[in-house]
Order: structure tokens, then sequence, then C-alpha cells
């Protein structure tokens, strides 16, 4: 059973802080960097509208600002608790952005998840966001929350790396925004992204430190470029995201509980399923995800089997439907599905 939580006064300012009560107080998933169902390490990123790796992080670069690595590492704050931590490294150096380069790391959040914050009311909920952060690139990053049902407002806050090569832990308040509601649905609303690099369109105005209307010039302004030196590494874990001005110790959660939440949106089979055993020419299967997913998924895959021929029939968000249609003759047929489900923001 989930622990009741209910509002606590903030030892800081007075101020009431407002609590998840569902039990789940950390907004972002798979914080700790723990899950990678799509693999440990991807090499030669470059231009892309966006990257995933480990679960529920995406990282963009948008105008090839750089090549890069991003790997799940085991280089994380020394007794913290965390085992694992997300680290990019520049392999292909760009010490000079053009006007309209991107790149950060990000998290995508469902409006559906976002209610109980209030946003766009007299009421709404600050955000406190806490993380652990190191870089042998020292300087000023920007963490900026970004609403996507509302014409993209933004906040932006910044951080500074102050010591080469040190894990450093992070906290940044964002006041509540009391205009433009969240969409209470399973689309992408709010963005919780990690700035790395821009250039001067995203950072030659004045950084926008309270919510307004979107503004492209205000949103990275004092960004360090990550990807000036080959020589440049960025790692991070333990990410956390949540209603209040009090940042609280980092939840870690069982990792059957973590894993779900990530199998929501992706999912890999992991070539484990029987679709067809007997004599018949053809056969056809059902398979149930582990949990329901956010939306029906885009499959990728296909039936292990020699001169097989397959098909998915049908994707919904609990599970899909496969064909597969063997050669004729007298032995045992069969074939097992190998495939991933998507259903990312």
């Amino acid at each position: 059973m989930s622990e009741l939580k209910v509002d606590k006064v903030s030892p800081r300012t007075g101020n009431y802080v407002a609590l998840n009560t569902v039990g789940m107080k950390n907004i972002i998933i798979n914080g700790d960097m723990s899950i990678a169902q799509r693999g440990t390490s991807e090499s030669g990123i470059g231009a892309t509208g966006g990257t995933y790796l480990l679960d529920r992080f995406e990282f963009v670069n948008v105008g090839a600002l750089g090549t890069w690595t991003m790997s799940q590492d085991t280089d994380v704050p020394s007794a913290q608790g965390f085992a694992k931590s997300l680290k990019l490294d520049c392999t292909t150096a760009d010490a000079a952005p053009a006007s309209g380069d991107i790149l950060l790391l990000r998290q995508l959040i469902e409006g559906q998840n976002l209610q109980y914050l209030k946003k766009g009311t007299a009421n709404a909920s600050s955000l406190t966001a806490s993380f652990w952060v190191k870089s042998n690139k020292t300087g000023t990053y920007i963490l900026e929350l970004f609403d996507d049902d509302n014409s993209n407002r933004t906040i932006s806050k910044s951080y500074t790396i102050n010591s080469a090569s040190t894990w450093e832990k992070k906290t940044l308040t964002y006041a509540g925004d009391t205009t433009g509601t969240l969409d209470n649905d399973n689309n992408a609303s709010l963005y919780l992204n990690f700035w790395l690099g821009a250039g001067t369109d995203y950072t030659s105005g004045t950084l926008q430190t309270s919510w307004g209307a979107y503004s492209a010039t205000d949103r990275a302004v004092g960004q360090v470029n990550l990807a000036d030196n080959t020589a440049n590494e960025f790692y991070i874990t333990g990410v956390q995201l949540e209603a209040g001005e009090v940042a609280s110790d980092f939840e870690f959660l069982p990792v059957d509980v973590n894993l779900a939440r990530c199998q929501r949106y992706y999912f890999d089979n992991n070539s484990v399923s029987l679709i067809a055993r007997g004599y018949g020419s053809y056969g056809e299967a059902q398979h149930i995800f582990p949990v329901t997913m956010r939306a029906s998924p885009t499959i990728s895959g296909s039936i292990i089997q020699a001169n097989a021929s397959n098909a998915v029939i049908g994707a919904y968000d609990t599970g899909i439907r496969t064909y597969a249609l063997f050669g004729t003759g007298t032995v045992n047929y069969y074939g097992y599905t190998d495939y991933t489900a998507d259903a990312e923001l």
C-alpha cells in the first residue's frame, strides 16, 4: 500500500509544500538511470531529432552540434545509493555552433500525470528539480521547463558546474504557473530540458527565469558549449522533479516498479513468445504486453523461423496480434516473436 502523504510547511519559506498523494513523488521516470532496455551504449550520434538509449531520456542534437557517444555508466556520486549514470562523450567537436543549433537532454511528461500541480490556476504548485551532475566542462548550464500545451510557455533556471570532473548536486525551484492548464490526456504536456549547447537563436536574449510566453532567444542564455572539445564528458543521475519548494531525498523505486513504468513507453519482447507449434502451415497468436502502454505502439521486429513470412495484424496499447505463414511439409512448425514496441512521447 502506498504511503499517504499530506502537505507540509517549508522550513525555508513557511509556505505549504504540495505533495503528490499517489505515493510516487518523482515526476521523472528512471531518474536513477538504471533501466536501459535499448542497450547500454550508442556511438556516432550526430544531427538527429532525438535519440533514446536509457529509458525515457531523449538526447536531441539539432544542427549536428558535435558527434556523441551516449552510454549507461557506473561512475556515480559516492555513497548516495546510485549504481548507474547517463554519460555523454563528445567524439567530434564543434566550437562554433550555427545560430539554430540545439543540444539537450530531455524527458517528456504526460499531461494526465500532472493534474495535481493545478497549473493554470491561482493555486498552481511550485516545482523543484534536483539532480547529480559531473563534467570536465565547468560553467553555466540551463535547465528549462517547457509547456507544450499552451503555445510553448517556458521558464529557465541556470546552475553552475563549479569543479571539473567532480560530482555535484544541484537544486532548482520553479514558481507555479497560473496561466495555461495542462491537457488531461496521454500526450506530452511538459518537457524537462537539460541544455548542453545552443546557437544564438536561443542564447541572444535575456534568460526567462519566470513563466512567460515563448521567446526563443531567452531559453538558454549563458549556456556553455559542451561540444567545443572532444575531451568533454557529461554525467547525470538522480534526476528528480517534484511538487513544492523543497528538494527531498531521491525516491528509489524497486526495479520491477521502475521497469514497469518504463515499459509503458517502450518494451523489448526479446524473443520469448511462441507464435505457432504443430503441423499446420500457419499460426496466429496474441501477445500481451507486461503493462498497458501509453498508446498503440509502433512495432518493429519479426518472427524467427526459416522460410516464414509474418505480419503484425493488430497493435493495441495492451498487446499485438501476429501471423506467420510457414512452408508446407510434415515437420513441426513453430516461430518465436522478436519485436520491440515503442509508444514514446
